[in-house]
């Protein structure tokens, strides 16, 4: 079923500050540059309820992230300016046509804390614990529920992969590689090549694959532990090109069209480019 997006820039710049929403819903989404900060102060509807989420990156491979809900972002985000001093964005999430409540706020970011950390995509170390939800009665949690499925979307919808997870896809649709003690499995999209939490990796990497070693290192370290004496992925992890998914897996130089393989034994080049 098709969507329609609105996405407007609000000083012109596709990279500056913009607000998107999708037709016939309730939620909107403000996305703003953290030098943007000064809009806040123009927008009535961001001194009001709101889930938030801040981006940006620290020491770690990883993207690091910070959830939280606000009864006025404009107010909320001056105590971040000195104690979270990592985030270059903000998305927003707001009503757009009617007011939603502090305990509203409340029940979406227990939801969206829980999904964020279950995806594991993002560092989420200063979200330390899962906030109790509210109790809201079963109408408004209904309809908040509804909200948290928008703000997912449009979560992704701006390249933010915070609340995703790639395991629900059809069996069909996975392709696998089996080499240097490495057993793992992964999916293809027309951006990316998503290697799935679970899948096994090779424990070392050899002196061929030079400079990558250390960032396959740095990135194992973050995203994988060692289990009954394997090294397991323990998130999804995406990454620009099959070869570089296969790369990380097997800790060796690959051909990832050729390298990774479907149940049926047919080559990633087999089914996507002939």
């Amino acid at each position: 079923m098709g969507k329609t997006i609105t996405t407007y820039l609000i000083d012109g710049d596709p990279k500056g500050t913009q607000y998107v929403f999708i037709s016939n819903s309730l939620c909107k989404m403000y996305i703003i540059p953290r030098p943007n900060r000064a809009i806040l102060d123009d927008r009535e509807e961001l001194q009001k309820p709101a889930l938030y989420i801040l981006l940006g990156e620290d020491d770690n491979a990883k993207p690091k992230a910070y959830i939280g809900e606000t009864e006025n972002f404009r107010e909320r985000v001056k105590d971040h300016e000195s104690k979270k001093t990592f985030w270059q964005r903000a998305l927003v999430f707001v009503a757009k046509d009617e007011n939603i409540t502090k305990a509203d706020v409340q029940y979406l970011e227990h939801r969206a804390i829980a999904d964020a950390k279950e995806a594991n995509t993002f560092v989420l170390n200063e979200n330390k614990q899962i906030p109790k939800a509210p109790n809201l009665p079963e109408y408004q949690r209904n309809t908040m529920d509804e909200f948290f499925d928008d703000i997912k979307f449009l979560a992704t919808f701006t390249g933010c992969n915070i609340f995703e997870t790639a395991e629900a896809v059809q069996e069909g649709c996975i392709f696998y590689i089996k080499s240097r003690s490495c057993d793992a499995k992964g999916i293809y999209n027309a951006t990316d090549f998503t290697v799935l939490r679970g899948s096994i990796l090779a424990p070392d990497s050899v002196p061929s694959l030079g400079k990558w070693r250390e960032k396959r290192d740095k990135l194992i370290a973050e995203y994988a532990s060692m289990k009954d004496g394997k090294l397991v992925l323990e998130s999804d992890k995406a990454f620009s090109s099959p070869s570089t998914a296969a790369d990380f897996c097997t800790g060796s130089s690959n051909n990832g069209w050729t390298k990774w393989k479907n149940k049926d034994g047919e080559t990633l080049d087999a089914v996507y480019r002939k």
